[in-house]
C-alpha cells in the first residue's frame, strides 16, 4: 500500500493549546515512514519556529467570510490548488475557521476529520446568553457547516467525554455516529522534571490565555488568602489576552504588585514549571486541560476548579485536586496541607506524573493512525 497522505489544517501557528497540539501531532506522525504529513497554516503567523523545523509546513493564506446578505467572500484558490496537487487521503482540521475553508469545495476522495478542541459555540444553536446578532450569525454558520459535514460524511475527534457529549447533542444523528473519543496528548519527554533549584519562596503558576472562561481574577483571591495566613508566595501568569488588564488591575489594587508576575506568551513553559511548586487552575470551563497534564509531567501538584473536561484524568486527592466550589480558602487549605506534609506532596506529584505519561503523544499517534485507517477501510479507500 502507498503511503497514507495526511494534511492537518489550522488557522495559524500562534501560541495556544490547539496550535501546540496540532504541531505535536504532526511532529509525531512524521516519524512514521508509512505516512506523508503536511501541516497547512492559513496565515503566515508562526510562534513555534524553533519547534517546527522537522515537519513540512505550508503557509497558504485563505479565508471564507460568510454573509447573510449574499456577499460571502471566498479566497481559497491557492489552498485548493495545493490540495489537488498533494492529493491527501485525510484532511484533519483544527479550530472553526479551518472547518468552513477546508470544506467549501469538498473532495469526495478525502476523509475529513474535525478536531473538537472545545464545544464550538457556533454549533450550539440559539442561546439566551448570546446577543441577537451573535445568535443569528452562529445559526447561519451552523446550518452552513452542518450541510458540508453531511456532504463529506465528516468524522470528529472529541478530546473529552464532556466534548463528545456536546457534539452528540448538537450534531444530526447521522453525524453523531462518527465521533471518536481520543483525549488530547502531550510530549511527555519535554516536560519531564529537570534538576532545577526551586526558590525558597512558595511559587504558584498558571498557564492560559486571558479569556473570561479562564477566570484568572480568582487566582488573585487565592494569593490574597495565602498572604493573610502568613504564607510568603508569588504567582506567575503565562499567557496573554483581553482579560489581562482586568487581572492586573485587581492584583495591583490589592497590593500584590511584587508578588504577581505577568510573563506573557513564552515557548519554554516547562522551564517555569520546573521552578514552581504548585500549578493552580481557575478556569470554570475546560474542554480538556493540556496544561494540567503538562504541569503533572513537570512534577507539580495540580489544584484545579472543575472545568468538566479535566474530570477525565484528575482523581481528587489521588493525582491532584479538582474542586467544584470557587473558594480561595479551599485552595489555600490544600496548598498549606501539602507544604506541611512533604510525603503527601511527593505522592500527589508522582501519581500526577504517572497519569501524564499515559497521555504521551506516542501512544496518542498510534491510536489516531488506527482511527484514520478504520475510516479509510469503512469508506473502501484502503
Amino acid at each position: 500500500m502507498a503511503n497514507l497522505k495526511i494534511a492537518h489544517i489550522i488557522p495559524s501557528l500562534k501560541i495556544g493549546g490547539a496550535e501546540r497540539l496540532a504541531l505535536d501531532i504532526c511532529s509525531e506522525l512524521n516519524k512514521n515512514k508509512s505516512l506523508e504529513i503536511i501541516l497547512i497554516s492559513l496565515s503566515e503567523v508562526n510562534d513555534f519556529k524553533s519547534e517546527s523545523y522537522e515537519i513540512e509546513i505550508k503557509y497558504i493564506p485563505s479565508k471564507v467570510t460568510l454573509s447573510i446578505t449574499g456577499k460571502t467572500n471566498v479566497e481559497i484558490t491557492k489552498l485548493n490548488t495545493f490540495i489537488n496537487d498533494f492529493k491527501p487521503d485525510i484532511i484533519h482540521t483544527h479550530l472553526f475557521e479551518a472547518e468552513l475553508i477546508s470544506r467549501w469545495d469538498i473532495n469526495k476522495k478525502v476523509n475529513y476529520f474535525t478536531h473538537c478542541h472545545d464545544n464550538m459555540s457556533q454549533l450550539s444553536g440559539l442561546k439566551t446568553y448570546k446577543s441577537i446578532k451573535k445568535n443569528i450569525t452562529d445559526l447561519y454558520e451552523k446550518n452552513n457547516i452542518i450541510q458540508r459535514y453531511l456532504n463529506c460524511e465528516n468524522k470528529f475527534i472529541a478530546i473529552s467525554k464532556d466534548t463528545k457529549q456536546y457534539f452528540t447533542n448538537v450534531l444530526p444523528k447521522k453525524l453523531s455516529q462518527n465521533i471518536h473519543l481520543l483525549p488530547n496528548a502531550i510530549n511527555y519527554k519535554k516536560f519531564q522534571k529537570n534538576n532545577v533549584k526551586k526558590s525558597n519562596t512558595l511559587r504558584l503558576i498558571n498557564v492560559g490565555s486571558f479569556a473570561a472562561k479562564k477566570n484568572q481574577t480568582f487566582l488573585i483571591d487565592i494569593l490574597l488568602e495565602l498572604k493573610i495566613r502568613g504564607i510568603k508566595c508569588e504567582l506567575l501568569l503565562i499567557g496573554e489576552g483581553i482579560e489581562q488588564q482586568k487581572v492586573k488591575e485587581k492584583a495591583f489594587t490589592n497590593g500584590l504588585k511584587n508578588e504577581i508576575h505577568f510573563l506573557g506568551n513564552i515557548n519554554d513553559v516547562e522551564k517555569e514549571l520546573w521552578k514552581s511548586h504548585f500549578y493552580i487552575h481557575s478556569a470554570y470551563y475546560e474542554p480538556f486541560g493540556l496544561v494540567l497534564l503538562e504541569a503533572m509531567a513537570a512534577g507539580l501538584p495540580v489544584i484545579s476548579l472543575d472545568g468538566k473536561g479535566n474530570r477525565d484524568f484528575i482523581k481528587n486527592s489521588v493525582n491532584g485536586y479538582i474542586l467544584e466550589e470557587e473558594d480561595p480558602k479551599l485552595f489555600s487549605d490544600i496548598i498549606i496541607k501539602l507544604v506541611k506534609n512533604k510525603k503527601l506532596y511527593n505522592r500527589i506529584l508522582e501519581k500526577g506524573k504517572e497519569t501524564a505519561q499515559k497521555y504521551d503523544i506516542k501512544n496518542y499517534s498510534t491510536k489516531l493512525i488506527n482511527i484514520y485507517k478504520e475510516s479509510m477501510s469503512s469508506a473502501n479507500l484502503l
